[in-house]
């Protein structure tokens, strides 16, 4: 065993002896890993919190307490069983017992229980899609009354508006000399025909006609947990809740689920936004958020479709203009495929709009 993570491990009041720790998981953004106890006490979950993502740990752990929280009062309103395995619960640390995370050597590390008999799927399917949509429209309707204000882990994570000023600024810098290639010239001209649309919601929330709820903001089916029959017990991985708009969760899981190949498949002519994806998950996010969304969010949601792969599409175009900057590359035209990639999911999407719009609103 690892002595440097043991004594880690050993500054939270963990109970029972420590008799082993394993990597758990293979998360790309925080080291996580299981630490096994003797006898019947919990197990629990190490995990280094990656504070070059996150820079504020302190705010990114307050966000995660208050809406855990604020989940297991509902859940124990509600009168529901088994609420150890339906929200997550951090483990104070022995020296301050108001603190959920510790400092070792600049790297911050928390604890949680680890949760037995659970599991993660990387299965989408419409099965899948539609406990998806149960479970984070579930989540946002549990947090709807939350008295308290989160913070922005990480600022501006899903605003347009400043991805798109962003590609402008790569483009008038053109660092790469990338903007005199014929296709660099048509790519921007095709985004630039459905900027304004796209920017609209921050211009809605301004004028005080669209709200921000909290919301998940990494919105992928591995980020919930199932029991072995396959019902939902909880959503995982917290570090991004933050205030958004509802459809940050809801088109950002289709963004990667409704497209039938990788975000980087250079075979453009197999994307294809996936109705079926679509009409599964929006059941099961309409039958648990409905109770609280508004007339003009329920409005929006198609446009939430079609809002994450054009950002995604503006900020792969703006890194292949920056000389590939960003995003981690394979191969020099990697950022341009990935381009070529979500404005074709964005294209497909905008052929569905109106079924889209009477499946929502129906």
């Amino acid at each position: 065993m690892n002595n440097g993570l043991k004594d880690i491990a050993g500054r939270f009041a963990v109970e029972g002896e420590i008799l082993g720790i394993e990597p758990l998981g293979s998360g790309l953004i925080n080291d996580t890993y299981k630490v096994c106890t003797s006898g019947s006490t919990p197990d629990y979950v190490l995990q280094r919190i990656n504070n070059s993502i996150f820079k504020d740990v302190e705010l990114l752990q307050r966000n995660i307490e208050l809406v855990t929280d604020h989940i297991r009062k509902k859940l124990e309103q509600a009168g529901e069983s088994g609420i150890k395995r339906k929200v997550l619960k951090f483990i104070p640390v022995k020296d301050d017992g108001t603190k959920t995370f510790c400092v070792v050597d600049g790297q911050f590390w928390r604890m949680s229980e680890f949760i037995p008999d659970s599991y993660t799927y990387n299965i989408v399917d419409p099965e899948y899609s539609y406990q998806a949509g149960k479970a984070f429209g579930n989540f946002e309707a549990m947090l709807a009354d939350l008295p308290q204000q989160l913070g922005e882990t990480i600022p501006d994570f899903h605003n347009m508006e400043l991805r798109w000023s962003q590609l402008q600024e790569a483009v008038e810098a053109d660092r790469a000399g990338r903007m005199s290639e014929a296709e660099s010239q048509e790519i921007l001209s095709f985004l630039s025909i459905h900027s304004a649309e796209m920017c609209k919601a921050e211009s809605l929330y301004r004028q005080g006609l669209l709200p921000k709820r909290i919301c998940h903001c990494d919105s992928k089916v591995n980020n919930m947990l199932f029991d072995a029959s396959g019902k939902v017990l909880c959503v995982i991985d917290l570090d991004t809740v933050m205030p958004s708009f509802v459809f940050s969760d809801f088109g950002d899981f289709l963004r990667t689920a409704a497209n039938p190949v990788a975000e980087d498949s250079p075979e453009i002519s197999k994307v294809n936004f996936r109705m079926d994806i679509f009409k599964a998950f929006t059941k099961g996010y309409l039958e648990s958020a409905d109770s609280f969304l508004s007339p003009v969010e329920k409005e929006m949601l198609p446009y939430g479709a079609l809002l994450f792969p054009f950002m995604q599409a503006v900020r792969f175009f703006a890194d292949y203009i920056n000389g590939d900057t960003y995003y981690k590359i394979s191969y020099p035209l990697h950022n341009l495929v990935r381009t070529r990639n979500q404005i074709a999911l964005f294209k497909s999407a905008l052929e569905h709009k109106a079924e889209m719009e009477e499946i929502c609103m129906g």
